[in-house]
């Protein structure tokens, strides 16, 4: 039975709920939204749902994901329920299911550095309508956790938002290459404030990096050295276009180029390994396509190489996997942890504080599922 408290904004919260907060109500807000309906009434007897480690993880079901807050900056999408900002313009990926009204309200953030030049026509900002104070809307709605889904780039923004959950006591998960959680000094502040953060950049249930990082691990394990690898990536979505303002991709490539070279023993030179977003092709939607090389030496120093085409539909792809980092960042909350969520971050993020291979990172997470680690 679910028990109820009375809060002093006069909200009554299931204590058995997970209130979350979305920052960015794009085409991953969407497929996670859509999610949390699709599969509300799952339990722990019902077949296994793809992508999701445990149908009830720690005894929190899907189906008691609460949305609370909502924040962007597009004016068609800004002031519209939750249910229908997300099926928006510029917003293309697969409608799967149907959203009842969520009574939650988009609300305007500041835009900050979230707008690259080359989204601004389709991020439509409506620059006499103030920003509302983020710090009073957290502390209205009490969100247990807030996700980061800001365009890849918004430093300043993401930084901005981060302080605000940890002044708030706001679990933080970092779903963008902006480094919160991986930096030393951003993991201490939330480990002082007993702050739960799982972060950053969300590694997808079967993308790119995934699949780069097992075919190198592979490799790696059967003895085959390393020569040159490349992953180029083209999709339609916002998130490409957003990536051809190429000063915003320092952090992408990072991220990405750092959990490929995680695995491997010896690293490779910068000119032998090229990560990144190659373009962006409209017609794609939010389909995505990545092309995959991998070259090395076997026994006799002779060559082997590997070709791989991937084809996903880009959004879908994460929502499971956030809906996992969700009830992780929940059960840190409810067991006082602070800082990076080690396993957590590990298995679900490209770029965590401590990187590990993907076998050792599930065991991590089962783990702390456990209340073992």
């Amino acid at each position: 039975m679910k028990t109820k408290t009375k809060t002093k904004s006069n909200i009554i919260i299931n204590k058995k709920e997970i209130r979350v907060a979305i920052l960015g109500v794009g085409n991953c807000a969407s497929s996670l939204v859509q999610g949390v309906q699709y599969y509300k009434k799952i339990n722990e007897k019902s077949s296994r749902v793809p992508g999701l480690m445990h149908n009830v993880l720690g005894g929190y079901k899907i189906g008691d994901i609460k949305f609370v807050a909502a924040f962007d900056i597009n004016s068609k999408k800004v002031g519209k329920d939750l249910s229908k900002a997300i099926f928006a313009y510029p917003n293309c990926t697969d409608k799967f299911s149907r959203v009842p009204n969520l009574n939650v309200k988009v609300q305007k953030g500041p835009v900050m550095d979230g707008v690259a030049t080359t989204t601004k026509e389709m991020f439509a900002v409506d620059s006499e309508q103030a920003s509302i104070d983020v710090s009073k809307v957290l502390r209205d709605t009490k969100p247990d956790v807030l996700i980061n889904y800001l365009p890849v780039g918004s430093e300043k923004a993401t930084k901005y938002y981060a302080g605000k959950c940890l002044i708030e006591k706001v679990a933080f998960i970092n779903a963008i290459p902006v480094f919160i959680a991986s930096d030393k000094v951003w993991a201490d502040k939330f480990k002082k404030r007993r702050v739960p953060i799982i972060g950053d950049d969300v590694k997808s249930q079967l993308g790119a990096t995934i699949v780069h990082r097992v075919l190198t691990k592979l490799l790696m394990d059967r003895g085959v050295k390393l020569v040159n690898t490349y992953q180029l990536n083209v999709g339609g979505n916002t998130d490409f276009l957003n990536m051809l303002e190429r000063k915003r991709l320092k952090s992408k490539k990072i991220s990405k180029t750092e959990s490929v070279q995680s695995q491997l023993i010896t690293r490779l030179n910068d000119d032998n390994i090229h990560i990144g977003p190659s373009d962006y092709v409209p017609w794609l939607n939010d389909k995505k396509i990545a092309f995959i090389r991998i070259e090395g030496k076997k026994f006799g120093n002779v060559p082997v190489n590997i070709e791989a085409r991937l084809e996903v539909i880009d959004s879908p792809n994460s929502a499971g996997v956030v809906i996992d980092a969700i009830r992780c960042a929940k059960l840190a909350l409810d067991r006082g942890i602070g800082g990076p969520v080690s396993g957590p971050s590990s298995y679900f993020m490209k770029h965590p504080l401590k990187q590990f291979s993907d076998s050792v990172a599930k065991e991590m997470v089962e783990d702390f599922i456990k209340g073992r680690g």
